[in-house]
């Protein structure tokens, strides 16, 4: 399928505005794709796909992730808020016969990120924190790290993120204090 099928579907999937947010999410990875050299026609389609199942009641998303054989840690159970981003890369792979594990990945990961995560991953993770409809305290400063600095945005990102989490007293997932400590490691060695 090309972008604009998965467009169609994604559209009946969501309301409006969550669909605009997508369609504003996989512009954003084809602009940070060509700036960064990742594949802009998988960082379209992952932009477009990462929020398929945001609007899925909780019920359909486990089922959907056991379809695609995904365990779940504990942390991961008792976190729905992240289901989405796992859900969504079941629903890619069970409903849409995506097969590219690096747009798996990038769906799965967006939320979280991740240690190890690949160029694709950190374009479709900065490109949520970045796209045009976002409105947050610091979205300018972001959005002026990521036209600089790749690993630097990513690295702002989860900062925020453990920041954000940590002030309302929720879980936050391992996969980002691993993400984080190792792009923090990765800065502290480029110094």
């Amino acid at each position: 399928m090309n972008y604009k099928a998965y467009e169609e579907i994604i559209s009946k999937r969501m309301k409006s505005a969550r669909f605009k947010h997508s369609k504003n999410v996989a512009k954003e990875a084809v602009r940070l794709a060509k700036k960064y050299g990742a594949d802009p026609k998988k960082a379209e389609i992952a932009g477009i796909l990462h929020d398929a199942t945001k609007e899925t009641d909780e019920k359909e998303q486990m089922a959907l992730i056991r379809r695609a054989g995904i365990e779940l840690s504990e942390m991961e159970r008792s976190s729905p808020k992240l289901w989405h981003a796992i859900s969504g890369s079941a629903f890619v792979q069970v409903e849409l016969d995506v097969t590219d594990p690096e747009i798996i990945d990038a769906i799965r990961y967006h939320t979280t990120g991740r240690a190890g995560m690949t160029l694709l991953d950190k374009v479709i993770f900065i490109a949520d924190f970045t796209s045009a409809d976002r409105d947050y305290d610091g979205v300018d400063k972001m959005r002026k790290v990521a036209d600089k600095d790749l690993d630097e945005a990513v690295l702002e990102g989860m900062s925020f993120t453990i920041a954000d989490l940590a002030q309302r007293k929720l879980t936050i997932a391992p996969d980002t204090f691993r993400g984080y400590n190792e792009m923090a490691a990765l800065k502290a060695k480029k110094k």
